[in-house]
C-alpha cells in the first residue's frame, strides 16, 4: 500500500457508522457483573454519585452536559444535601420531594441494538450531522464573570449537546443539530436552598476580588454601620461558602486568603471592643464580642491556643504577676533529732496558702471567663494549662530541686506531696466547668506539668526502697549476733489456741493497712513519716502486732486489739514448756523476727503509697509507674524471703542437728523453738499476703502466671516451704531421736518378760507412755502453724519413723508369753495415736503392726508357724522371714524353734541335715 487517505464522512446507519458508535459508547459484555443498583455507562452509579460528591461546583454544569444520566444524577438531592450541611443550612423539606431525587430506575443490561437507540439514550436524537464536525463550542461567550457565575446553576438555560445556545450561534450542523428531547423532574429543596444560598454570596465575593485591602474589604462587605454579631455571621457565611469542601467558584481559593486577611482585620475590632467592654465589666458586651471573634476565628481554622481574645485576657490575669510574694523553700523546716543533732523536714504549711491563693484566685476568674467565652473556645482550659505551668510548675519545680540538694528522702516526699497538692487545680477546674468531657484535657495539664520529675522520681523511689529494706535486714543481722537484744522466749506456744492469736494479729494488721492516708505532710515530728496519717499511731500499730510485747499489762494497752476478746490464761502445758526448754535452744525462735517483717512492710507501704500518687498517669510515663509499684513490691518479697526467713531457719536446721536427746524431758526443746519459728514465718507470710490483697492486687492480674510480681510471689511462698520443710526434716530427725531413747531408757529391762507370779496391770509401758505423750504434745504445737500439706508430711513421716523405731525395739527384747500381753498393750497405744493423726496409709501400718503382737501369745509352736506363714494376716507390710525374726525374740524360742521350722519349712536338723 504506496499511499493512504482519511475516512471519508458517512451517513447515519451505515457500516461505518457502526464502528463509529463502538467508539462513542462501547458495547456491554454479554456477561454483565452483578451489580447493586443502576448503572451509568459501565459504572454503577453509587460510585458516580461518590465522585460527583467531592467536585467543585463549577463542574458540575459540565457533567450535567455530558449525558442525560449523569444530568440526572447531578439533580440528585444527596448531593445537594451534603453540600447545604456544609453550609449549615436549615432546609424545609415539608413539601413535595424532587421526583429525580426518588427516580432510581434500573438498567437493564445492554445487549447488541441499533446504534440509534444507544444514541439517543445518552446523547438525544442524532439523526443527522458529520461526526469529525464536533464542536462543543465556548458557552461563556460574550457572557461576564459575574453573569456567568449567576447563571451556573441555571441547568435549564445550559447549553447542552441537545440544546443550542441561545446567543445566535445555533449550528445547522454538526453535534448540535441533533433535535433534543424534553428533560424531565424538578429540582429538589436541598439544591433550591443551596442555589438562593449561592447567588446571594455572589454580589460580596465580587467586593472580595475588588478590594484592595482588608480595611477596604470590611467596608465594602458592611457599608452600613452594623453589629459585631451581624458582621460575623456574614463573615461566617463566606467561610463556610469558600471552603475547600465545596469550591464554589473557579478562584475561590484567591477569595479564601482576601477573606481570611479581612477576618483577622474584623479579630482586631472585636479585641478592642473586648477590652473596652472589659475595663468597664460589662460581661454582657464582653460576651458579644468574644462570640463574634470565636465564630470567625474557628471557622477560619485558627487555632484556640492563638486565639487573640481568649489569649489576651489569660495573659492580663494578676494570678501571674504575685509569684513573687511567695517562696517555696519555706516547705523546708529545721529541726532537732533524739540524737541532738539538726535535721531538716517537710512542713507544707506555707504551700498549702500558697495553693489556697491560687485556687481561689483561679476560681473567680474562671467561672468569669465561662460567663463571657464560648465554650468552644475553652479558655478555662488554656487558662488553667497557664497557671499550671507559670504558677505552680515554677513553684514546685524550686521546691523539688531544692529538696533533691537535701536529701534524697525529701525529694520523694516532697515529690509526691507537690502531685497532690497541683492536682488541687484539676478539681477546681472540673467544677467551674462541670463538663466531664473535658476531665481528660484538664488532667492532662497537671501530667504534662510534673511529667518532666516523673522519671527521676520512679528511680529514686526504686533506689530508695531497696536502701530502706537493706538497711532493716542488716540491722537485724547484727542484732542476730548479740543474744542480749533478741527479745523474749515463745510466744504462739504459750497461748491456748495458737490459730486464734495468729488471727488477731492478721485483724490488727488490716487495722493498721485501713487507716487513712495522706501524702502531704503538715506537721513536722521527727521520726514520723508524713505518708501514713496519724503519723506515730500508725507506727506504734504496727510495732505492737508483735506477739513477743503481748504480756501482762501491754495486751490491755494495745489499741489495735482493744476490741478483742482478751486471751486465756497460758495452759500448764505452755508453762512446762518454757521450764523444760533446754536453755541453749531458747533463743531458736528468734532467728526470724515479726518485728523486722513488720518494719519491713512499712518501709515498702511508704514507697508504695507515694508511688501510688502517680498510678492513673497515662502514656509511657504511667507504664513506668505501674512497673515500679511491682518492683517495689517484689523488693518486699526478696528481703522478706531472701534475706530474712530463708537464713533465719537455715540457722536453725543447723542448731537442731546438735541437739542431744534427753530422757528427763519429754519436750524436744530445739523443736519446740522451731515450731515457734514456723508460727511466725506463717504469720509474715500471712501478713504480706494481706498487703497484696490491699494495696497490690489492683494493680496485677492475679490469673496471670507470667505477670512478674506473680512469679516473684510464688518463689516467695516456695522460699518459705523449702524453709519450713528442710527445718522440719531436721526437727523430724531430732524428735524422733528423743522418742527413741525415752523408750530405751524408761522400759525396764524385765518389762516384757516379767517374774512369774508378778501381776499385770495391762497398760501401756511408762516409755509407751512418755514416747507418746511426747509425740503428741509436738504434733498439736505444730497444728495450724503450717499448711496442711505440710503437716501431713510430716506426719506421716513421723509415722513411717515410729514404726521402724519399735520394730528396732522389739528385736532388742526377750519376750516371755506373759510379756506379749504387754507388748500388745503397748501395740494399741501407738496404734491408737497414729489414727488420731487421721493418716491412712501410715494408720494401716500400724494396724498390721498391732497384729504382730498375737505371736507373743501363741504358746503351740505348730500354731504359731502357721501364723507366721500366713502372708495375708498383714497386709503384705510384713513378710515370712520378717516375722520370724521377730519370734527369735520369745523367751522360749529355743524350746519350739524346732516345731516351728519344721512346720514352716518341712524341716528336721536331726533327719534332713547329712554332713558329707
Amino acid at each position: 500500500m504506496n499511499s493512504w487517505a482519511p475516512l471519508a464522512p458517512s451517513k447515519a446507519g451505515s457500516s461505518s457508522a457502526s464502528s463509529w458508535a463502538s467508539v462513542l459508547k462501547p458495547a456491554k459484555h454479554a456477561a454483565q457483573t452483578a451489580t447493586s443498583g443502576p448503572l451509568i455507562g459501565r459504572y454503577p452509579e453509587s460510585i458516580v454519585l461518590r465522585i460527583v460528591h467531592h467536585l467543585p461546583i463549577p463542574d458540575l454544569p459540565n457533567v450535567a452536559r455530558c449525558n442525560r444520566a449523569l444530568a440526572k444524577l447531578v439533580r440528585d438531592e444527596r448531593i445537594w444535601e451534603k453540600r447545604c450541611k456544609l453550609l449549615g443550612l436549615d432546609v424545609d423539606q415539608g413539601g413535595e420531594p424532587s421526583q429525580i431525587a426518588v427516580e432510581k430506575s434500573a438498567q437493564a443490561p445492554r445487549r447488541q441494538g441499533s446504534l440509534r437507540r444507544s444514541i439517543e439514550e445518552d446523547y438525544g436524537d442524532f439523526s443527522n450531522g458529520d461526526f469529525e464536525d464536533v464542536d462543543f463550542g465556548d458557552f461563556s461567550a460574550g457572557v461576564t464573570t459575574k453573569a456567568k457565575e449567576m447563571s451556573l446553576l441555571d441547568f435549564d438555560e445550559v447549553p447542552l449537546p441537545s440544546r443550542p445556545a441561545a446567543n445566535g450561534n445555533n449550528r445547522a450542523s454538526g453535534f448540535f443539530a441533533f433535535n433534543p428531547k424534553p428533560m424531565k423532574g424538578t429540582f429538589g429543596p436541598y439544591y433550591l436552598a443551596y442555589k438562593q444560598h449561592h447567588l446571594s454570596l455572589i454580589p460580596l465575593c465580587v467586593h472580595l476580588r475588588s478590594s484592595p485591602s482588608p480595611s477596604s474589604t470590611l467596608a465594602l462587605l458592611f457599608p452600613n454601620a452594623t453589629t459585631l454579631s451581624a458582621q460575623s455571621d456574614m463573615l461566617l457565611s463566606l467561610l463556610l461558602f469558600l471552603c475547600p469542601r465545596l469550591q464554589p467558584l473557579h478562584d475561590w481559593g484567591f477569595l479564601r486568603q482576601a477573606l481570611l486577611a479581612a477576618a483577622d482585620r474584623f479579630d482586631s475590632t472585636c479585641l478592642v471592643a473586648f477590652e473596652v467592654a472589659d475595663n468597664k465589666g460589662n460581661e454582657d458586651d464582653m460576651r458579644l464580642a468574644a462570640e463574634s471573634s470565636w465564630k470567625v476565628w474557628d471557622a477560619g481554622g485558627g487555632s484556640r491556643d492563638q486565639w487573640e481574645c481568649g489569649r489576651v485576657w489569660v495573659e492580663k490575669r494578676e494570678v501571674f504577676y504575685e509569684t513573687g510574694k511567695w517562696d517555696a523553700l519555706e516547705n523546708i523546716v529545721k529541726t532537732t533529732s533524739p540524737a541532738g543533732e539538726p535535721v531538716r523536714q517537710l512542713d507544707f504549711t506555707p504551700m498549702d496558702a500558697f495553693m489556697s491563693h491560687v485556687l481561689e484566685t483561679f476560681r473567680l476568674d474562671a467561672q468569669k471567663a465561662t460567663r463571657v467565652f464560648p465554650l468552644g473556645a475553652r479558655v478555662v482550659v488554656s487558662f488553667c494549662d497557664r497557671v499550671a505551668n507559670d504558677v505552680i510548675g515554677e513553684y514546685v519545680q524550686a521546691l523539688l530541686s531544692q529538696t533533691r540538694i537535701v536529701s534524697p528522702e525529701l525529694f520523694l516526699q516532697a515529690s509526691a506531696a507537690a502531685f497532690v497538692q497541683s492536682w488541687k487545680l484539676v478539681d477546681v477546674t472540673m467544677e467551674v466547668l462541670g463538663d466531664k468531657s473535658l476531665s481528660i484535657q484538664v488532667e492532662d495539664v497537671i501530667y504534662k506539668m510534673f511529667e518532666v520529675n516523673i522519671d527521676e522520681y520512679l528511680d529514686e523511689e526504686t533506689e530508695s526502697v531497696k536502701r530502706s529494706l537493706d538497711s532493716i535486714c542488716r540491722m537485724w543481722d547484727t542484732q542476730r549476733g548479740a543474744d542480749a537484744s533478741m527479745g523474749e522466749g515463745p510466744t504462739f506456744l504459750n497461748a491456748s489456741n495458737p490459730d486464734q492469736v495468729k488471727k488477731n494479729v492478721l485483724a490488727g494488721f488490716r487495722d493498721v493497712l485501713l487507716l487513712p492516708v495522706t501524702i502531704v505532710p503538715r506537721t513536722v515530728t521527727y521520726g514520723v513519716h508524713a505518708i501514713v496519717s496519724g503519723g506515730s499511731h500508725a507506727v506504734n500499730g504496727l510495732s505492737m502486732l508483735n506477739p513477743q510485747k503481748w504480756s501482762g499489762s501491754e495486751v490491755k494497752q494495745q489499741v489495735v486489739f482493744e476490741e478483742k476478746d482478751e486471751l486465756p490464761p497460758p495452759p500448764p502445758i505452755g508453762e512446762k514448756v518454757r521450764d523444760e526448754a533446754d536453755s541453749s535452744f531458747d533463743r531458736l525462735q528468734l532467728l526470724v523476727s515479726l518485728d523486722t517483717a513488720l518494719e519491713l512492710i512499712h518501709a515498702d507501704r511508704d514507697s508504695l503509697k507515694r508511688c501510688e500518687t502517680f498510678a492513673n498517669y497515662p502514656g509511657k510515663a504511667g507504664h513506668r509507674v505501674r512497673e515500679t509499684i511491682e518492683e517495689i513490691f517484689i523488693l518486699l518479697l526478696k528481703a522478706v524471703g531472701d534475706r530474712h526467713i530463708a537464713p533465719g531457719f537455715k540457722v536453725a536446721s543447723q542448731q537442731m542437728s546438735s541437739y542431744k536427746p534427753a530422757a528427763e524431758t519429754t519436750s524436744v526443746a530445739p523443736l519446740l523453738q522451731f515450731f515457734e519459728l514456723v508460727h511466725v514465718g506463717d504469720t509474715i507470710q500471712s501478713m504480706v499476703q494481706v498487703y497484696f490483697d490491699k494495696d497490690l492486687a489492683k494493680y496485677v492480674d492475679k490469673t496471670d502466671f507470667l505477670n512478674a510480681v506473680m512469679r516473684e510471689k510464688k518463689r516467695f511462698e516456695t522460699v518459705l516451704d523449702d524453709a519450713v520443710a528442710g527445718g522440719l526434716n531436721a526437727g523430724i530427725e531430732v524428735l524422733m531421736n528423743q522418742v527413741e531413747h525415752i523408750i530405751q531408757v524408761k522400759t525396764g529391762p524385765r518389762e516384757y518378760y516379767p517374774t512369774e507370779g508378778t501381776p499385770l496391770e495391762l497398760g501401756p509401758t511408762e516409755g509407751c507412755r512418755e514416747a507418746i505423750a511426747c509425740l503428741e504434745m509436738h504434733c498439736n504445737l505444730l497444728r495450724g502453724s503450717t499448711s496442711k500439706e505440710v503437716l501431713e508430711v510430716f506426719y506421716q513421716e513421723v509415722g513411717i519413723r515410729l514404726q521402724a523405731i519399735l520394730q528396732r525395739h522389739l528385736k532388742r527384747q526377750i519376750i516371755s508369753l506373759e510379756g506379749g500381753f504387754q507388748i500388745i498393750a503397748d501395740l494399741n497405744a501407738y496404734h491408737a495415736f497414729i489414727t488420731s493423726l487421721k493418716q491412712p496409709r501410715i494408720t494401716e501400718d500400724f494396724a498390721n503392726l498391732k497384729m504382730l503382737g498375737h505371736v507373743y501369745i501363741v504358746s503351740d509352736g505348730k500354731d504359731l508357724a502357721q501364723i507366721v506363714r500366713d502372708v495375708t494376716r498383714y497386709g503384705g507390710t510384713f513378710r515370712p522371714e520378717d516375722i520370724y525374726e521377730f519370734i527369735q525374740r520369745r523367751s522360749d524360742w529355743k524350746k519350739i524353734e524346732k516345731t516351728v521350722d519344721k512346720a514352716m519349712y518341712s524341716l528336721s536338723v536331726r533327719d534332713d541335715c547329712v554332713v558329707m
